[in-house]
């Protein structure tokens, strides 16, 4: 359940982000996000799929272009899918510390000003567009999960949770940080693709 002021929304319709910027599509991300899928369709919940790595965009280079600029029609289409969706979930390989540059691009271009917040007259703060829906982040890492939370501060979880999604009022609810995924076993591998596909029948 997602909450809104004083009201539940119930979660029917779940957009997943592919945030691995391989088109390829054979990476562990793809696995992670095709097991919730199936977990969440078996439960009756609509699911729409970004793959970021099969859509064309140019990236923001101008303050003005952000604020102003007209967002490409891939771009438009993902807006779409996300303003539709009461709960995202949000799948990328940690590089060199943070999520992929082509992943952030993405971002940059969907959560424009009027998509995802719009700036009030005078000193009021932005107002959000987006509140009411949940996110669920699930980050691979090639470093232990708990030195990527504990040392190193979930430096780029954070920045996510706060900067991008809590600046347009999407609550995340849910983080699942995979370490050491090159050197997971295909039976660990298979328990967190168990896990995920819980997580997709229970919309979480």
């Amino acid at each position: 359940m997602a909450e809104t002021g004083s009201k539940l929304l119930a979660i029917d319709k779940i957009a997943i982000i592919q945030g691995h910027p391989d088109p390829a599509g054979n990476r562990f991300c793809h696995a992670l996000a095709d097991a919730y899928s199936k977990g969440a369709e078996s439960s009756g919940y609509e699911v729409k799929v970004i793959n970021i790595a099969k859509i064309e965009f140019p990236i923001l280079r101008t303050q003005a272009d952000f604020d102003h600029g007209q967002a490409p029609e891939a771009i438009k289409q993902s807006q779409q899918i996300i303003q539709s969706a009461n709960h995202l979930v949000i799948i990328y390989p940690l590089w060199l510390g943070t999520m992929p540059a082509y992943l952030k691009a993405f971002f940059e271009q969907v959560f424009r000003p009027g998509f995802a917040a719009t700036k009030n007259a005078g000193d009021r703060p932005w107002k959000q567009l987006l509140t009411g829906k949940t996110a669920h982040i699930v980050i691979t890492m090639g470093m232990p999960a708990f030195a990527y939370r504990w040392y190193f501060m979930a430096h780029s979880l954070k920045s996510l949770e706060r900067n991008i999604l809590g600046f347009c009022g999407i609550k995340t609810t849910q983080e699942t940080l995979i370490g050491m995924v090159e050197a997971v076993n295909n039976e660990k591998r298979q328990r967190w693709l168990d896990k995920m596909e819980l997580s997709g029948r229970a919309g979480k």
